[in-house]
């Protein structure tokens, strides 16, 4: 896509953006940094709620704001609004998911892999733990392939034929791979196995279609690639599944068919909700995922095709299209501790970045660009790693 590598289109994008001064920021995949206009947005509903109070919230926001929120991003997401619960982020929505699936029973198994999120494997563990159902972990090999990915949840399926629930990361957080999802849960699917997706890094920088995902319980950031507010995500649930959750804790507030009962009990933030709108349109007049996501990908491309030829650098996230995102990992293959390298990329280059391990191709250092991020940015980081390769 021409755009993902238009230069001045992009400045114009990142002047939407307040930077404060410092470290060249590699690591924007812990959340997303929120335009100006919606950050100016977002103050002043937090200064509205505050002087209107409860008056504003019961009389409006309870019942008719909150409503045309969720309607707005049903149509982002074109899905029925009855399917969508907000809540706080994605590792809540997972929790609430996975803690409150009632189809199983003693003798039962459920899956998990080393790419997931470490709260979805807890919570698995938690409910293998306390509903007398077994655990099956595996272990992804390194370097993955769209092949192996899909052998290894086959593989899974076929020794495990109890097999009634299993974990599914989207983008894994260690690395940035993307999982074949559409099969693999087409897979899981035709054996009457149960997918919760975690799509806490998809959602802004991946194209796809939710309503299509032979998927039926997923939780999603709002915070991340959408640009919105911390404390923001929702849970998805399709219809015809919604008796396969329970109201979370037993939770009477609503109807037991609606979904808004799924959701954990609490105050929200309100004025990060009301904002929605605000970050929903810019995400749309921006071209969306296809263009947020092509931008991404065109910036990881850059520092990748140079690290692919450095002696000393192992890039561990594949370059076939259909298994990467934005998100990559790598490691120096010459250093055996990699979090005394990410301080050596930030006292010696300015670079800023995060280690991540638990997976099968060991600790590595994360690099994600973000929506300010320039090819300049960019060529400052490859000299920094051949620097220190």
């Amino acid at each position: 896509m021409a755009r993902a590598r238009d230069e001045a289109f992009w400045r114009n994008v990142a002047d939407q953006y307040d930077v404060e001064p410092g470290p060249t920021n590699f690591e924007h995949g812990y959340f997303g940094r929120m335009t100006r206009e919606v950050l100016r947005t977002y103050e002043q509903h937090l200064a509205y709620v505050n002087r209107s109070n409860s008056v504003y919230v019961r009389q409006r926001f309870d019942t008719q704001d909150s409503e045309i929120i969720r309607e707005d991003l049903a149509r982002l997401l074109g899905v029925p609004s009855e399917e969508i619960a907000l809540t706080r982020c994605a590792s809540e929505s997972l929790q609430a998911l996975i803690r409150n699936y009632n189809d199983l029973q003693p003798g039962d198994e459920v899956l998990i892999s080393d790419l997931d999120y470490n709260s979805v494997q807890s919570g698995m563990r938690w409910l293998a733990k306390t509903r007398g159902v077994t655990l099956v972990e595996i272990t992804h090999g390194h370097p993955a392939s769209h092949e192996s990915l899909l052998q290894a949840y086959d593989d899974a399926f076929a020794a495990h034929p109890r097999l009634k629930l299993m974990a599914l990361t989207h983008v894994t957080h260690r690395t940035g791979l993307v999982m074949p999802v559409q099969d693999i849960a087409a897979a899981a699917r035709s054996r009457g196995i149960d997918v919760i997706l975690d799509g806490a890094h998809a959602l802004g920088q991946l194209d796809f279609d939710l309503a299509r995902l032979p998927v039926a319980f997923a939780g999603f950031n709002l915070q991340k690639w959408m640009g919105a507010p911390l404390s923001l995500g929702f849970i998805h649930i399709k219809k015809e599944r919604l008796q396969a959750i329970d109201p979370d804790m037993g939770d009477t507030r609503y109807a037991p068919d609606d979904i808004l009962g799924r959701a954990p009990y609490g105050t929200p933030n309100i004025p990060a909700l009301m904002t929605l709108s605000t970050v929903f349109a810019e995400h749309r007049a921006l071209g969306g995922s296809v263009v947020k996501g092509a931008r991404l990908a065109h910036l990881r491309d850059l520092w990748v095709r140079e690290a692919r030829e450095m002696d000393g650098i192992d890039v561990l996230t594949p370059d076939d299209p259909r298994l990467y995102c934005g998100i990559t990992s790598f490691r120096f293959n010459r250093h055996a501790d990699q979090a005394l390298m990410a301080r050596r990329l930030l006292d010696e280059h300015g670079i800023f970045a995060v280690t991540r391990d638990g997976s099968a191709c060991g600790p590595c250092i994360r690099i994600t660009p973000g929506f300010t991020t320039s090819a300049d940015d960019v060529a400052q980081l490859t000299e920094a790693l051949r620097s220190l390769a």
